[in-house]
């Protein structure tokens, strides 16, 4: 396992592309923390507070697919670049004014949350031409996954330690521009720059032309529910457990799940097409959430948070295999885009709804609501699977282990075609 990741980590620009993204991307997985620490700190109610944090997050949803089809246009460092000093502009604008006054805060918050840039859609179309063979571009979805965990354990960590050296308002200072140095880290570097996206068709749906796409962007909302539920219920928990670090414990178990189930995922070669594998990986996903609704002793409750995420970054890293063979050509950073902002998207509509499910019930319908939102991601990816059938080729290339279908043995499909390509 530690050979495969460390021949992985040795291909030039593999480290500074994943380390660029993450660091990229740190305002944007702190930014609700932030938003409220700021808003609390200038005297601002939690009201306004979540306001601001919702006013931030239907921009970013907005903004990412958006930014997405710009850059499969205009190539990367044309779009994030530029997105990422106005998204930190927009931030630093917020800082300055505070809360004084709402309607430039709100203004402020809305730009800062469009303009992130989708560093995240735009590393999984750079692997391909990076990494060049399909057992590593495998890997790396998985290592992928596996970061984010890391960096939305570390993120929180780094605002709080940023605002007791410093203040409220120079955390967002500084996770800016710190965030604009991991873009520039990207950009700046030759894959970026050489990047081009594949020929495509003018279409106004662009990527959601795909059946496909549809089908699996609907399922991850609904995993995106779940998680957001489950932070909700796991405060709720700790309430009535001794309150505390114990929501953080059961979060931070349930991240640790998710980084081992990634790591063993990514090492291992796969064979046949993913999207079946996908089915199954949910199926686990959405299984592996059900016995949270028993609400143990904490002891047992953290063991469970553990196993209910294993089967995460593995779906992920499915998932974003199959992005990449279901994208329509010219589309793919568009494609993970969008996979990104359903995802978002459903964590948000998760953390409204769990809260008034557990005043009306208690914290067991709160932890039910995770198995249920995973249910039905598994019946739109079981139910719609006619449109999520196994492909060979789309909007990119083959994917590692696959086994070969009838249309490559009869040559029907041309070997090594890619929906990138270098300039």
């Amino acid at each position: 396992m530690a050979a495969g990741y460390g021949e992985l980590l040795r291909t030039r620009y593999t480290v500074r592309l994943l380390a660029g993204t993450l660091i990229g991307r740190l305002p944007n997985a702190t930014a609700s923390l932030a938003i409220v620490l700021f808003v609390r700190a200038e005297g601002g109610s939690y009201a306004l507070a979540g306001a601001l944090s919702a006013v931030y997050g239907v921009g970013n949803a907005i903004g990412q697919p958006l930014l997405g089809r710009a850059v499969d246009h205009l190539g990367q460092p044309r779009v994030m670049l530029p997105s990422a000093v106005l998204s930190a502009l927009g931030m630093a604008l917020f800082a300055v004014v505070g809360t004084d006054l709402p309607p430039v805060a709100y203004a402020a918050v809305l730009v800062a949350g469009f303009f992130t840039p989708p560093l995240e859609g735009g590393l999984r179309a750079l692997w391909p031409d990076v990494l060049k063979r399909d057992d590593r571009i495998h890997a790396a979805y998985a290592l992928d996954a596996v970061a984010q965990e890391v960096m939305y354990a570390v993120g929180p960590l780094l605002v709080t330690l940023l605002v007791a050296a410093w203040s409220e308002a120079a955390a967002l200072l500084v996770l800016n521009v710190i965030g604009v140095a991991g873009a520039f880290c990207v950009v700046s570097s030759p894959p970026s720059r050489q990047w081009r996206s594949a020929p495509r068709e003018a279409h106004w749906l662009g990527a959601l032309r795909s059946p496909g796409l549809l089908v699996l962007i609907s399922a991850f909302f609904f995993v995106g529910i779940a998680m957001g539920a489950i932070a909700v219920a796991s405060v709720a928990y700790a309430d009535q457990h001794g309150g505390g670090m114990v929501s953080s414990y059961l979060l931070s178990a349930l991240s640790a799940g998710a980084l081992v189930g990634g790591v063993v995922y990514g090492a291992r070669q796969w064979a046949g097409a993913p999207e079946p594998r996908l089915r199954l990986l949910v199926a686990a996903l959405a299984l592996g959430y059900v016995p949270l609704a028993l609400v143990p002793g904490v002891p047992a409750m953290t063991a469970l948070a553990f196993l209910s995420g294993i089967c995460l970054a593995p779906a992920l890293a499915c998932a974003f295999v199959v992005v990449d063979r279901h994208a329509p050509s010219g589309t793919v950073t568009e494609a993970f885009s969008w996979l990104v902002t359903m995802f978002v998207v459903g964590a948000s509509v998760g953390t409204g709804a769990a809260g008034p499910v557990i005043e009306a019930g208690d914290v067991a319908a709160g932890f039910a609501v995770p198995g249920a939102a995973g249910a039905v991601a598994l019946l739109v990816l079981v139910g719609a699977r006619r449109f999520l059938a196994p492909v060979s080729r789309r909007g990119s290339r083959p994917v590692a282990g696959d086994l070969p279908t009838e249309n490559d043995r009869n040559g029907a499909v041309e070997p090594g075609f890619s929906g990138s390509r270098q300039a």
